[in-house]
């Protein structure tokens, strides 16, 4: 199982370098950040001073999304650093959470999400695709390669990446709901005559390593709570078109935010979030990795035995490097 680590660009961008340098050191193989442009720096200025830093750290976005950039320039920036520093960035995309309502704009919907997986990687990798259109090609681009990886949750959005993404994004780290998204997504692959192995399945989460104390624990439940309502956002949305017992999505995922009220974006992946205080202690220990090492070492393989190719780690909390040198010290060295 490989180890991605994922980081908000808050300033200053040199210390989220370092810390990705950090990573990588310990065996990280993936640095992932947020893309929401009103409320972090520009990823895409970072993602040059990691890969210049690094020696095979593949980076990207978790996630991007199809309208907050022209495609074409997404696909332009992804491909010149390829160029510049070889393949090794990765198109984590979906419809648009943060990055569109935090700017009073609505998500995307999934068939135009569809059109621009397409569009990107295909620009990406120097193959002519249709933009709002007009055909074009990026006439410079020679021997490219852009993995893209699709976040989602939702039953049509999880057919959508079976159908056609490179990779999926779960944004939590329960093996059960795991289990049944990646058995979703596989089910599309074949339906599409797809190899369901092809599609890399990443899962991500804030983890938290203690010492085992009951003062500890509780300390990094509170840490990670804000993770709780980030999901309960995007199940909301899911409630709303669905009905919360449909069956389309699991009651596992649903229940626990019936004492939602709301969500501020100027708080989104924040500890000091307050639109948490409905998250219970059960949901945290589920949707993230808390606990001693060995605790993180077992549920990782509950992880790895539902499908899981790769745990990216959240690492929004007050002991970011702590974790990272605890993965690097105590984890990556295992999973091999």
């Amino acid at each position: 199982m490989d180890i991605g680590l994922v980081l908000q660009t808050d300033p200053p961008a040199d210390l989220l370098v370092e810390r990705m340098v950090r990573a990588e050191g310990h065996g990280f193989t993936h640095g992932w950040t947020f893309d929401s442009v009103v409320l972090w720096q520009e990823p895409f200025v970072v993602y040059g001073r990691i890969l210049e830093r690094t020696r095979n750290l593949v980076v990207g976005p978790m996630v991007t999304n199809p309208s907050t950039r022209a495609w074409e320039v997404t696909a332009s920036l992804f491909a010149t650093l390829n160029d510049m520093y070889g393949n090794r960035t990765i198109c984590g995309i979906g419809r648009g959470d943060s990055a569109m309502r935090v700017a009073g704009r609505s998500p995307a919907t999934l068939a135009r999400l569809s059109e621009a997986m397409t569009a990107i990687k295909d620009l990406a990798e120097g193959r002519e695709a249709v933009v709002d259109g007009s055909p074009m090609r990026i006439p410079w681009v020679r021997d490219g390669s852009l993995p893209v990886w699709t976040g989602a949750y939702g039953p049509k959005a999880l057919a959508l990446t079976g159908r056609r993404a490179d990779g999926f994004i779960l944004q939590l780290a329960d093996p059960y709901l795991t289990e049944w998204m990646v058995a979703a997504v596989r089910s599309a692959a074949i339906e599409a005559g797809r190899d369901p192995n092809e599609v890399r399945i990443c899962v991500a989460a804030p983890a938290y390593v203690t010492d085992g104390s009951a003062e500890q624990r509780a300390h990094a439940r509170d840490q990670c709570r804000w993770f709780g309502g980030m999901v309960g956002n995007h199940v909301a949305d899911l409630v709303s078109r669905y009905g919360d017992h449909s069956g389309a999505v699991p009651s596992e995922l649903t229940d626990y935010i019936k004492a939602r009220e709301g969500y501020d974006y100027s708080h989104h992946g924040r500890v000091d979030n307050p639109d948490t205080a409905f998250v219970p202690d059960a949901i945290v220990d589920r949707f993230c990795l808390i606990g001693t090492v060995e605790e993180h070492r077992e549920k990782l393989a509950r992880l790895r035995e539902a499908g899981v190719d790769q745990f990216a780690i959240y690492a929004m909390h007050d002991d970011i490097d702590g974790v990272i040198d605890a993965y690097g010290r105590e984890i990556v060295p295992t999973l091999s």
